[in-house]
């Protein structure tokens, strides 16, 4: 009887591989929806299926309005680590966990953080037109940089964080930490320089890479006070969260000569107005929020969305990748 089965909304961009893991289960019922469903819309799935017992989100947002229509919801989960379109104390007010897919796709962001210091350092924009162009006799009037030797200041020392620090110390760079949440001891022993004062560090990096959640606290904190601080030969790269960067004080800085290049790979608006005064410059390398939605990273993020959702079924939360843990006994 399909009356006792969980009944579980998952977004279409869950893999095959996470799929077929709640598929193979006889006590579990799935419904499909598109990604970029709107709220209204949603929210009526919802109540048509309703009970719902858990769901597995893309960049749909999920707030009291959701829970309020599952009527029985039991485990909210993103195909991702980002949860800034989820009211979390909505569900905790409910007792409701909040999962993410933990490591899945940090690899892949932090890949994807490399590859845009790579570009910027490398100019590889401005050397591609150039011989596109027929300019190859002015190539020497746009040398590229090395990252061997240079300092980069990573924004944020959590899973992402960790791994594009290893990766920079790989390509021989120096490496400083910036995370006022991790002990300077951690941030030391994992061979990392710790630095606990933001503004009196980045006149230091030739390479500034964020890699911290968006919260209250992060929301412009690369403002025009703050860029001003950077070197005018410094990179700003962000693979984290549209709006930890000040887009209009970027664009002032990239066309007065404050600050050398950047790489986006998010937006304060997603997706972005268009025109766009960002995307013209040169020196700017622009990717549409897709650092961790490698084909690799989607089936590592799909496999582990199920396993969080049969892990609260099952009543056995999988407790690292629940983000709110005042839920759990």
């Amino acid at each position: 009887m399909t009356t006792n089965k969980k009944k579980l909304l998952i977004t279409q961009t869950l893999a095959a591989c996470g799929r077929a893991l709640l598929q193979e289960r006889d006590d579990i019922e799935l419904v499909e929806f598109p990604n970029l469903i709107s709220a209204a819309d949603f929210q009526a799935l919802l109540t048509a299926h309703a009970p719902v017992h858990g769901v597995a989100l893309g960049a749909t947002r999920f707030g009291e309005a959701e829970l309020e229509a599952a009527k029985d919801m039991k485990v909210v989960t993103r195909i991702g680590v980002g949860f800034d379109a989820v009211d979390v104390p909505a569900l905790s007010r409910r007792k409701v966990p909040l999962m993410v897919v933990g490591i899945a796709n940090s690899p892949s962001v932090a890949e994807q953080a490399m590859f845009m210091m790579l570009m910027l350092a490398k100019r590889a924009n401005e050397l591609h037109s150039l011989v596109r162009d027929g300019q190859w006799s002015t190539r020497l009037g746009k040398l590229p940089y090395d990252l061997f030797g240079k300092t980069v200041l990573i924004i944020g020392f959590g899973r992402i964080g960790t791994r594009t620090a290893r990766r920079c110390q790989a390509m021989e760079m120096n490496v400083l930490v910036y995370d006022p949440y991790v002990s300077a001891d951690e941030i030391r022993k994992a061979g990392f320089e710790a630095v606990a004062d933001l503004d009196a560090a980045l006149p230091r990096a030739d390479f500034v890479s964020i890699h911290c959640p968006k919260t209250p606290e992060t929301i412009a904190m690369f403002n025009a006070a703050r860029l001003r601080r950077m070197k005018p030969s410094a990179y700003l790269v962000n693979t984290a969260r549209g709006g930890i960067i000040d887009e209009a004080a970027l664009y002032d800085a990239l066309t007065s000569g404050k600050l050398a290049g950047a790489g986006l790979d998010v937006f304060a608006q997603e997706p972005p107005p268009v025109p766009n005064p960002l995307f013209d410059l040169p020196n700017v390398i622009i990717a549409p929020h897709v650092a961790g939605v490698t084909w690799e990273a989607v089936d590592r993020m799909s496999e582990q969305t199920a396993r969080n959702i049969l892990s609260v079924l099952d009543g056995a939360p999988i407790r690292q990748n629940v983000i709110n843990q005042d839920v759990l006994g």
